[in-house]
């Protein structure tokens, strides 16, 4: 398992390349369109997960420019912020760059729940996908979808499947079945030809849609 840090790539993508390739009529034809680009992990587990709250609801500009000035408030840079400098924050200067009232609760509920110990960051290397879902998803404005995001990009985990995001829905029905609207169950068994590599394959029907790849 490819350790989450700066910049990693994940030792399992060519593989997973080559066994998509030989599996799946469409990312034969996909695969080969984005060469060299990869899935890459990057930050730690705490300001990915503080992202995605600040950026919830609001366009990506607008978040980048939310979270360039929370993170000025905080010590240290901004791809690493710690819990306590967060805690350290009161309400005002935090809504004072432009976090609604939900999303201050929600970042103090999240550096509360590391500080406390509540998630287990060493041990997410031993523990399966589900267990670390059920974690984060009982932190405030964290949700299933987050979750899965933070399994893919930031723990790297090769066989998420994200049922509830509507560009591997859109990508499933532009490409499998000619634009037609895709229930979660008949996208749920196109991804059954993609085990155990749903997260890459789910990588590159986003790249089908945006050739850019997505970071978290």
């Amino acid at each position: 398992m490819a350790r989450a840090s700066a910049g990693v790539t994940p030792d399992y993508w060519d593989e997973a390349c080559r066994h998509l390739v030989k599996r799946d009529r469409v990312m034969k034809k996909l695969i080969p369109q984005f060469g060299e680009a990869r899935l890459q992990s990057k930050g730690d587990a705490f300001t990915t997960l503080a992202r995605s709250v600040v950026g919830q609801q609001i366009s990506v500009k607008a978040a980048q420019a939310v979270w360039d000035r929370f993170a000025a408030l905080t010590s240290g840079p901004s791809t690493k912020i710690q819990p306590v400098s967060v805690l350290g924050l009161s309400v005002e200067q935090l809504r004072g760059v432009g976090l609604s009232a939900r999303k201050v609760e929600y970042l103090t509920d999240l550096a509360q729940s590391f500080e406390a110990g509540k998630v287990h960051v060493r041990q997410w290397q031993q523990m399966d996908d589900e267990a670390i879902i059920d974690e984060l998803v009982a932190i405030r404005g964290i949700g299933r979808w987050t979750a899965e995001m933070f399994l893919i990009f930031h723990l790297m985990r090769p066989n998420v499947m994200p049922l509830d995001d509507l560009g591997l829905l859109k990508g499933i029905s532009e490409n499998y079945f000619s634009g037609e609207p895709v229930s979660r169950a008949e996208a749920r068994e196109v991804g059954d030809a993609w085990a155990p590599y749903r997260s890459v394959a789910t990588w590159y029907i986003w790249r089908s849609l945006d050739p850019l790849p997505v970071d978290y």
